[in-house]
């Protein structure tokens, strides 16, 4: 009976120990529940129920067709370069009828469909902070790429090229024998050979940057100039244009200047001319009298 009494009394004695567990770790849950900030739970659902980035726009009829080639002619044709592949593919899709080309397009049909829905569904998930910034930062790619076209454009155009630093220029003539195998290392290594030069060294480099600043002032004169006779005033900058338009400007006034000086001196002449007629009639009238005195 004793090992069966102490059986029993262990049992139950387990039993108590597990019940007191149970209720300190449920208190304990509850006292981290509580001691939890509001904002830190509300974070950790926002997280939860975050949506997923914009829904990607389809491919095209065409693109889907390069899709589904590139990874054939790659496999039957490995010695070719990829841009060459395109290429192929590209010839291909110019040949094939309309009706070898309605099964992809109207595959990019149904899947621009499919984004609408997505897209909309999307925008009505998005606060206005979020709305707000995803204008921002199209606005911002959008300015992107106008200045990588004008600059293009530019380029086509022949538009001279910026001065260069005294460093530009120092850079550029020791950039083979600079220290380093990438060209960080390069850069790094030439930016602490500048600072080591001296000052009469450095001053060959700042000649011929000057010299520079004046190839670069007369070029980019003349190319205005020419862009200006073409009509392409929207490339030259605003400077030289309000520039040239200050110039008639002051012209005009000069010439304003000058009708008002002309303007004075017919004055003075016409004062000076009804002086000398008053002087003449005043002495004619004082010699009749005369006359008809002495008569």
């Amino acid at each position: 009976m004793a090992p069966f009494n102490l059986m029993t009394a262990g049992v139950s004695w387990l039993a108590k120990s597990f019940s007191v567990f149970s209720c300190t770790s449920t208190l304990a849950r509850c006292r981290c529940t509580s001691v939890l900030p509001a904002t830190y739970i509300n974070q950790v659902k926002c997280l939860s129920s975050q949506a997923s980035g914009p829904p990607k726009r389809p491919l095209n009829g065409y693109m889907r067709y390069v899709v589904q080639q590139k990874p054939l002619m790659i496999r039957n044709n490995p010695e070719i370069k990829a841009v060459d592949i395109i290429r192929m593919i590209a010839q291909q899709w110019r040949t094939m009828s309309p009706d070898q080309k309605r099964p992809f397009e109207e595959a990019s049909l149904q899947a621009r469909e499919q984004f609408k829905m997505d897209l909309q569904r999307y925008q009505a998930q998005l606060t206005p902070a979020q709305v707000q910034q995803q204008t921002l930062e199209k606005r911002q790619r959008m300015a992107k790429r106008k200045a990588i076209r004008k600059k293009r454009e530019l380029n086509s155009m022949g538009k001279p090229k910026r001065p260069r630093s005294p460093f530009n220029i120092f850079m550029s003539e020791h950039y083979e024998e600079a220290r380093g195998t990438t060209s960080q290392a390069k850069m790094k290594s030439l930016l602490e050979d500048w600072r080591n030069l001296f000052s009469h060294q450095k001053k060959v480099y700042t000649q011929l940057a000057e010299d520079d600043k004046i190839r670069y002032k007369n070029e980019i004169k003349s190319w205005e100039d020419h862009m200006i006779e073409i009509g392409r005033e929207d490339l030259v900058r605003e400077q030289t244009l309000s520039t040239k338009k200050k110039k008639p400007a002051a012209r005009t006034s000069a010439a304003k200047k000058g009708t008002k000086k002309a303007k004075a001196v017919k004055k003075v002449t016409t004062k000076g001319k009804a002086k000398t007629i008053r002087k003449t009639t005043t002495s004619t009238s004082t010699k009749t009298a005369r006359t008809t005195k002495k008569t």
